[in-house]
């Protein structure tokens, strides 16, 4: 492969090709513009270029976001920068460059295996960060997935709509023994225990399980909700109804069985479960099942989004499951993330106040605002899978 000034030579001259065809302005130091955008269109400004094309040259995608996080390219709008460039994911490099594609992008490291003792790392990772962080940006409901907007609807109005739209699939009422794979703060368990439903919850993060405890005592719900710190292959017993929250593109797709097999061992017979999770398409996500991104680097290790095809072909492999029902409300999450990003950045100084120094600030507006960008351009999207056994 080229050396890393070579590699940045080919990089800017990709760059400049790819943005001449999109919709957006390139401003570069000394007044100079490029890109296919006009007025009104989004605005990218590359603020040291020599580091910028380092960057991406060094480490592609990855390399991007970093320049990002190093002030090396700003814009005021990055939702809007980032939905331009994902619309186009496909075509940005050359085809005769795309066939390197393995040799340009990194592996995965083989200590983010979602081994058991992998996972609760990963999921430390992330999730063990600060329990006051999550609350800065997340509305009351303490919720950390895709809302469902009716208009009107505040976040935590929609929060509760999405929940309860679980809750009903998976037909939870009085009396249900409930199974939840991944507690979060404990809304969902919480409201599940309200419809006078028994409630186990499982978590692998100390912290969420520390604040989801406090809020059950609080609500008067603790003795119907067991919030366990467990990973989903060591759950026993069996319940009417099993539920799982955008949990599954944290289980990598080496143990989605495995993932799988747990839901339809723990659910009796005549149950169902419902499975919220993000998808992307199948073609884009074989492409990228063994790269490393961005993503993975900083934010959420181990993982892979799921499309709607491998879930069916997990299920159909390894389980008596079927989809039975799948609800798609990908918009409502990029409504989601653009509020959270909101409220992310209004209390900056609350961020400071915690410790977190100005790169994890840049890095987690990012990471919030390259989320959005993947709902608004579909490359991304979120379903609700209902699953029942099949009928022989």
């Amino acid at each position: 492969m080229p050396d890393v000034p070579a590699r940045a030579r080919i990089a800017k001259r990709i760059f400049h090709a790819a943005v001449r065809g999109l919709r957006v302005r390139v401003h570069l130091p000394g007044g100079r513009v490029i890109g296919g955008g006009g007025f009104g269109d989004p605005v990218m400004r590359i603020v040291r270029p020599d580091e910028f094309h380092r960057r991406v040259g060094a480490h592609g995608l990855v390399g991007f976001g970093e320049a990002w996080m190093t002030g090396a390219w700003d814009a005021d709008d990055p939702t809007g920068v980032l939905t331009v460039f994902a619309r186009s994911m496909g075509t940005l490099v050359p085809p005769p460059l795309q066939k390197l594609r393995r040799w340009a992008v990194a592996v995965r490291p083989a200590d983010e295996e979602n081994t058991p003792s992998g996972a609760r790392g990963n999921i430390s990772r992330h999730y063990d960060l600060s329990n006051d962080l999550f609350a800065l940006f997340l509305d009351e409901t303490m919720t950390y997935s895709s809302a469902l907007f009716e208009p009107g609807d505040e976040l935590a109005d929609a929060q509760r709509r999405k929940i309860d739209a679980v809750l009903d699939s998976a037909g939870v009422a009085a009396g249900t023994r409930l199974l939840e794979i991944g507690t979060g703060w404990g809304e969902l368990a919480l409201r599940a225990a309200q419809r006078g439903a028994d409630v186990v919850t499982i978590t692998l993060s100390e912290e969420q399980r520390t604040l989801a405890r406090r809020r059950f005592e609080e609500a008067g719900l603790a003795d119907r909700i067991d919030v366990r710190l467990c990973d989903y292959r060591e759950v026993s017993g069996t319940y009417d109804a099993v539920v799982s929250v955008e949990m599954v593109e944290a289980v990598g797709e080496r143990y989605w069985p495995a993932y799988f097999a747990a839901v339809d061992r723990a659910l009796a017979p005549g149950g169902r479960a419902c499975i919220q999770s993000i998808t992307m398409a199948d073609d884009r996500m074989r492409a990228a099942r063994d790269t490393w991104t961005w993503m993975h680097k900083y934010v959420f290790p181990g993982g892979l989004i799921p499309s709607p095809e491998a879930v069916d072909e997990s299920l159909a492999a390894h389980t008596r499951l079927r989809v039975v029902h799948r609800r798609d409300f990908g918009p409502h999450y990029a409504e989601t993330l653009r509020l959270w990003r909101e409220r992310f950045l209004a209390h900056a100084d609350a961020v400071e106040a915690l410790g977190f120094d100005p790169t994890f600030r840049r890095m987690w507006e990012f990471y919030l605002a390259y989320c959005e960008a993947g709902f608004r351009s579909g490359y991304l999207g979120v379903s609700q899978f209902t699953l029942a056994r099949r009928v022989r």
